[in-house]
């Protein structure tokens, strides 16, 4: 069985976010990048898969521009086997993306397609959805376990949903995506560093894997949210009822 992983490069986690001065979206230059967390924790199932006998290769997958090579260098330091490169640098929407992975998809045949629940740049939570309404297969989005029956080719998928958890069962072929309570990744180790530059990372372009690049939505503004008023600090619940009902009018 290959398991096919989406890591995407975005802004750290930790990193303060500015807007550009023009607004037209937020500054990233000199500014430390990372995998997205929501990938991290795919990319470490499909590591556990594999451990577990389930699965014999895990390929890591990175569409942007040539500073991805980094993010596919970290992942392949986790435990991927190999890397592909689909570089870009023109603006990718979920829709690209999802077209970009059916294509790979076609070349490299794999029998499970696993994806953060979405990127916390854009927050989109689509690109799971799309590449499985493209290539016709089972989707289990929001996955807080995964459970493999490879001899029956079924996923089993717990799904966080609002009323709490679902559990769905896919056959093989299928995409899953990944939340947060799924598993805890792996730190790469020193010596998975040093290995991880001589194994093996496949370039593509757009142009190769004949999908067109374009936009499909246009950012109009990126500004940032408004600061929040200070609290006010009241000395009864009689005080708080009444600004709730003559201040707030929720009550």
């Amino acid at each position: 069985m290959k398991i096919m992983v989406a890591v995407k490069r975005v802004v750290d986690y930790a990193v303060k976010i500015r807007v550009k001065p023009d607004k037209t979206g937020v500054v990233t230059q000199n500014v430390k990048m990372s995998m997205n967390p929501f990938c991290e924790i795919a990319l470490e199932e499909a590591l556990r898969i594999r451990e577990s006998g389930l699965a014999s290769e895990v390929v890591a997958v990175s569409i942007g521009p040539s500073q991805c090579v980094d993010t596919l260098r970290t992942g392949l330091a986790m435990g991927a086997n190999r890397g592909i490169h689909v570089e870009s640098t023109a603006s990718l929407f979920p829709l690209s993306v999802a077209k970009i992975f059916r294509k790979l998809v076609e070349i490299e045949k794999p029998d499970l397609l696993i994806l953060g629940k979405q990127a916390i740049d854009d927050d989109c939570n689509q690109t799971g959805q799309m590449v499985a309404g493209l290539l016709n297969w089972p989707q289990g989005t929001f996955a807080s376990k995964v459970v493999l029956d490879k001899e029956k080719r079924v996923a089993t998928v717990d799904r966080e949903v609002d009323d709490g958890i679902e559990t769905v069962r896919l056959n093989l072929p299928a995409v899953i995506t990944t939340d947060l309570r799924l598993n805890q990744p792996r730190y790469a180790t020193l010596p998975n560093i040093m290995k991880a530059k001589s194994k093996p990372i496949k370039k593509f372009t757009p142009e190769e894997l004949n999908v067109e690049i374009k936009s499909d939505l246009e950012i109009v503004e990126v500004t940032e949210p408004p600061k929040r008023k200070a609290g006010v600090i009241l000395s009864s619940v009689d005080e708080l009822i009444d600004k709730l009902k003559n201040e707030a009018n929720v009550i």
